[in-house]
């Protein structure tokens, strides 16, 4: 029997899938919501904080976690969207998608190492 990717693949979409329905309305509600009617300070999210909260360690490795979970995600909804559209190369759309997502993820590593 052949071996396949798609385990792992859906994995990494359902994982960010739901890391992204549970995340982000908790971000929509912080930044939309809380800053906006006055529940948070103002400065909440400023570039100084957040910067001060990402020196931790344990906040950096959930923000990683979090974000590449989010971009592995994407990819392969969008790589499933070009094919809804009639795009039938999927190895090229695949490729480049992943590509992306993978580059992203290193960009992102580095970027939070960096700090």
């Amino acid at each position: 029997m052949a071996r396949s990717h798609k385990p792992i693949v859906w994995g990494l979409f359902a994982a960010g899938g739901t890391v992204a329905a549970f995340m982000l309305p908790v971000l929509l509600l912080l930044s939309g919501i809380g800053i906006t009617f006055g529940l948070l300070p103002g400065d909440f999210l400023s570039y100084d904080n957040v910067r001060g909260m990402l020196q931790h360690p344990l906040i950096r490795l959930l923000t990683f976690g979090v974000l590449f979970l989010i971009v592995w995600h994407a990819a392969h909804r969008l790589r499933i969207t070009m094919h809804d559209f009639g795009i039938r190369a999927d190895t090229l759309v695949a490729v480049l998608f992943y590509s992306v997502a993978a580059m992203s993820t290193l960009t992102l590593f580095i970027a939070l190492v960096r700090l």
